[in-house]
């Protein structure tokens, strides 16, 4: 009794902890959980503790299967596919992810600012100058090899290409296999939004699991070799790597949330000008641009990462809950599961990661980091892709670079997209 009183979930006790999960069940099953704010953040951060903290406690997933964050995302994923938790609530975490709520945004706006501002500013600019055009000339392999392998196995270069390989590179749903979806029903003759997207959909739930889970092997496989940057895309000196020892202060907290909000915005302003550009690319911009022209006082970018870190530690799990409760639908991905579907994204997925992996030695970047970062990230499903695939593999502080790498490479996509379904069909 007394060691279960001493178990922890997250620094809760465990009968707390029990309390809470009680309410949640109980107000479900009389079907007043409330839908909004309230309701779905205690049923989202409780839930994402939870399963995190299962998943780091069983032997074989904790060693060999990413621990608490993927079992997070799995967890989830089934507890919507066997129906256990409600339709309605599910749609319901679905708006408040990416709909009018935009608790992910909240979540992002917090990453992209906090990382970049937080990085030793001759890190960030020495690795980004590099990290780039890793990124983008691993896409046009992955690209190729799709295609290619797909004229082998019968498929025919343009539907690999188009269909599978496109997709998994376009940045996700929303920002991108919908906007996608669009620009090649305006390139068909009788092309129908719904119908294409339904068949574009299966590549990105499928992509992001594969990143996931090659992600995860990359860091388990190469964990102790000199290939590792633990996080750092390039080698640094102690004074690069070193991280300022930060005192929360409550004040500087909510300084730090109105600043990366602004900056939100700010992306979202330049989005309307110019809307094929994703709000997140511009942000990241924006922020780069601030970080290094050192234009953002000292006081105010430890507000930022303050926020950050308050934010990372209190809603990573429950945003992997939500990825898994409303974003991974199972049953689409098993209505296109045929063994040439599988050998494409196979294909995209290995060959961008060793594409990646070798142009890393060649720049002069750590090879896991880059694998990870510009392989895995430009076959994931957006920001919520990014998420999984960093956590899984314990390399968030590489956020802003995979935003980086899968904004832009969703944008070349978008453009390309709307060029080749003309020449194509």
């Amino acid at each position: 009794m007394k060691k279960l009183k001493e178990t922890k979930i997250s620094g809760i006790s465990l009968p707390l902890y029990a309390f809470f999960v009680a309410v949640i069940i109980v107000v479900t099953l009389l079907g007043k959980l409330p839908l909004d704010m309230v309701g779905l953040t205690l049923l989202l951060v409780t839930l994402g503790h939870l399963l995190y903290f299962i998943g780091e406690k069983l032997p074989i997933m904790n060693s060999y299967l990413g621990g608490g964050s993927v079992f997070t995302l799995i967890g989830a994923t089934l507890l919507s596919f066997f129906h256990i938790v409600p339709s309605n609530v599910i749609g319901a975490v679905s708006n408040f992810m990416g709909g009018k709520f935009g608790f992910l945004d909240f979540y992002i706006a917090a990453l992209i600012c906090g990382s970049i501002l937080g990085m030793n500013r001759n890190l960030l600019v020495k690795a980004s100058k590099k990290f780039i055009p890793i990124a983008l000339i691993t896409m046009v392999i992955g690209f190729f090899s799709v295609g290619l392998v797909g004229m082998l196995i019968g498929n025919g270069f343009s539907d690999s290409v188009m269909y599978v390989s496109m997709p998994m590179m376009s940045g996700g749903m929303g920002a991108g296999i919908t906007p996608l979806s669009q620009i090649y029903a305006a390139g068909l003759a009788h092309g129908n939004q719904a119908a294409i997207f339904s068949q574009l959909a299966p590549a990105v739930t499928f992509g992001n699991i594969l990143a996931i889970i090659g992600a995860l092997s990359i860091a388990k496989v190469f964990n102790k070799s000199k290939y590792n940057g633990h996080g750092t895309l390039v080698a640094a000196t102690k004074e690069e790597l070193a991280k300022p020892k930060i005192k929360l202060d409550a004040q500087q907290i909510g300084t730090g949330m109105l600043f990366a909000f602004a900056l939100l915005m700010a992306g979202d302003i330049l989005n309307k000008f110019f809307p094929n550009i994703h709000q997140y690319a511009f942000m990241i911009i924006i922020v780069f641009i601030l970080k290094a022209t050192n234009t953002v006082p000292k006081d105010l970018e430890e507000s930022v990462v303050m926020f950050n870190q308050v934010i990372m530690t209190n809603l990573t799990h429950a945003i992997l809950a939500g990825i898994g409760l409303a974003l991974i639908d199972l049953n689409t991905l098993a209505s296109a599961f045929t063994w040439q579907f599988v050998v494409l994204g196979l294909t995209s997925v290995v060959v961008m990661g060793l594409a990646s992996w070798f142009l890393a030695r060649l720049f002069g970047l750590y090879p896991v980091e880059t694998a990870i970062g510009a392989g895995m990230i430009n076959n994931s499903m957006g920001g919520t892709g990014n998420i999984a695939v960093l956590s899984a593999s314990d390399r968030m502080e590489m956020i802003a670079f995979a935003q980086m790498a899968n904004r832009l490479c969703g944008v070349i996509v978008l453009i390309f997209g709307g060029i080749l379904i003309r020449f194509f069909y």
